[in-house]
């Protein structure tokens, strides 16, 4: 299980650092607070994810953006594509997992893909769901 955690653990530590990138192209104060919300969320799962880990473990300074974000759009799209990995990451958890630690494995998932979704719609991608969240494309 360690080795699906840390991956889930990595993943919610990237969106953690690209929220903070997300954050300060959204010109608008309700998609500022929509993005607060989402980075206190991965702030959260990865709390419980580092009282899940055997062995303490560190995480890197930075993070290398898959591409540049230097407006609304490129930050929509980013908290797209992290939303999508932390739903992608999380995906292999529920099979190394039961009844509480498989709940919250799945809230999880769910969590990131529905984000996902309001922020397609805010970008206007369509179509705005996935038809299998934490699949990748």
């Amino acid at each position: 299980m360690n080795e699906q955690v840390a991956a889930a653990l990595a993943a919610e530590e990237a969106a953690i650092y690209a929220y903070g990138i997300i954050g300060v192209e959204l010109p608008e104060s309700a998609q500022v607070t929509e993005a607060r919300a989402a980075e206190q969320a991965h702030r959260d799962r990865r709390d419980y994810l580092v009282g899940k880990m055997d062995q303490p473990r560190t995480s890197p300074a930075g993070y290398r953006m898959p591409f540049p974000v230097t407006d609304r759009g490129t930050a929509l799209k980013l908290a797209i594509h992290v939303e999508d990995g932390v739903a992608q990451a999380w995906r292999p958890v529920l099979a190394v997992t039961q009844d509480a630690d498989r709940m919250t494995a799945l809230a999880a998932m769910t969590d990131a893909a529905v984000r996902a979704t309001r922020w397609r719609r805010l970008a206007a991608v369509s179509p705005a769901t996935m038809a299998f969240p934490g699949w990748a494309e």
